[in-house]
Protein backbone atom coordinates (compact mmCIF):
# COMPACT_ATOMS: atom_id res chain seq x y z
CA UNK A 1 0.00 0.00 0.00
CA UNK A 2 2.74 2.37 1.19
CA UNK A 3 4.67 1.74 -2.50
CA UNK A 4 1.24 2.56 -4.34
CA UNK A 5 0.83 5.93 -2.59
CA UNK A 6 4.27 7.21 -3.01
CA UNK A 7 4.46 5.95 -6.76
CA UNK A 8 1.26 6.13 -8.34
CA UNK A 9 -1.15 8.63 -6.40
CA UNK A 10 1.75 10.81 -4.60
CA UNK A 11 2.76 12.16 -8.49
CA UNK A 12 -0.89 13.26 -9.22
CA UNK A 13 -1.76 15.23 -6.27
CA UNK A 14 1.99 17.10 -6.92
CA UNK A 15 0.92 18.42 -9.99
CA UNK A 16 -1.47 20.85 -7.85
CA UNK A 17 1.33 21.95 -5.69
CA UNK A 18 0.01 19.13 -3.07
CA UNK A 19 1.87 16.19 -1.30
CA UNK A 20 0.33 12.90 0.24
CA UNK A 21 2.44 10.54 2.65
CA UNK A 22 1.46 7.24 3.98
CA UNK A 23 1.23 7.24 7.89
CA UNK A 24 -0.46 3.77 8.30
CA UNK A 25 -3.10 1.02 7.52
CA UNK A 26 -4.58 -0.52 10.48
CA UNK A 27 -7.58 -2.95 9.31
CA UNK A 28 -9.50 -1.45 6.44
CA UNK A 29 -8.31 2.23 8.02
CA UNK A 30 -5.84 3.93 5.41
CA UNK A 31 -4.08 7.19 7.22
CA UNK A 32 -2.43 9.37 5.29
CA UNK A 33 -0.77 13.19 5.82
CA UNK A 34 -1.17 15.76 3.64
CA UNK A 35 1.15 18.77 3.05
CA UNK A 36 1.17 21.80 0.74
CA UNK A 37 -1.69 22.93 -1.30
CA UNK A 38 -3.40 19.72 0.39
CA UNK A 39 -2.87 20.76 3.62
CA UNK A 40 -5.45 23.64 3.22
CA UNK A 41 -7.83 22.48 0.59
CA UNK A 42 -11.30 23.16 0.93
CA UNK A 43 -12.74 20.06 -0.64
CA UNK A 44 -9.86 17.12 0.76
CA UNK A 45 -12.60 14.84 1.21
CA UNK A 46 -13.07 14.65 -2.33
CA UNK A 47 -9.71 13.65 -2.91
CA UNK A 48 -9.91 11.29 -0.02
CA UNK A 49 -12.70 9.64 -1.75
CA UNK A 50 -11.11 9.90 -5.01
CA UNK A 51 -7.94 7.82 -3.27
CA UNK A 52 -10.74 5.37 -1.71
CA UNK A 53 -11.93 4.59 -5.72
CA UNK A 54 -8.46 4.11 -7.09
CA UNK A 55 -7.39 1.74 -4.48
CA UNK A 56 -10.42 -0.17 -4.48
CA UNK A 57 -9.86 -0.37 -8.79
CA UNK A 58 -6.32 -0.96 -8.66
CA UNK A 59 -5.78 -2.74 -5.51
CA UNK A 60 -9.06 -4.74 -4.80
CA UNK A 61 -9.18 -3.35 -1.43
CA UNK A 62 -11.89 -1.33 0.02
CA UNK A 63 -10.52 0.91 2.55
CA UNK A 64 -11.27 4.14 4.77
CA UNK A 65 -8.80 7.37 4.10
CA UNK A 66 -8.29 9.31 7.41
CA UNK A 67 -6.34 12.52 6.28
CA UNK A 68 -4.06 14.53 8.49
CA UNK A 69 -3.34 17.51 7.48
CA UNK A 70 -0.36 19.43 7.90
CA UNK A 71 0.72 23.14 7.51
CA UNK A 72 2.93 24.11 4.98
CA UNK A 73 6.39 24.40 5.44
CA UNK A 74 6.32 27.92 5.82
CA UNK A 75 4.09 27.94 8.47
CA UNK A 76 5.97 25.70 10.69
CA UNK A 77 8.56 27.93 11.84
Amino acid sequence: MEKYINNILAPKLQGDGGWVEFVSLENSELTLLFRGECSKCLILHRCTEWIEQEIKRDLKKIVKVTAVRKKPYFQDV
